[in-house]
């Protein structure tokens, strides 16, 4: 049995998506961040100025956030190119 392979269109809409789905999540996390506990986000988690304990809420809700942020995005997106593709494949003269 053959493997499905992504289409071309797909490769580059989900790399895309991907990228606008990262720099959206960045910024809505960033804003949550500071709004949840009055502080910008720490840019260098390594620093000894931020404590152990932002560094690693900060990493959970980043990694946490991000990872939701792609898989619902991904999945919405992939659904909608599977029945744009599959209409577009069965509307005669296209």
């Amino acid at each position: 049995m053959a493997e499905d392979k992504p289409d071309l269109a797909w490769r580059v809409i989900g790399g895309l998506v991907g990228l606008a789905t990262a720099w959206a999540a960045r910024k809505l996390l960033g804003f949550a961040w500071v709004k949840a506990t009055g502080k910008e986000p720490p840019i260098d988690t390594d620093s000894p100025e931020v404590s152990l304990g932002e560094a690693i809420g900060y990493a959970v809700v980043m990694g946490v956030g991000m990872s939701v942020a792609q898989i619902v995005v991904n999945r919405t997106a992939k659904k909608r190119y599977e029945a744009w593709r599959t209409v577009k494949q069965v509307t005669p003269g296209h």
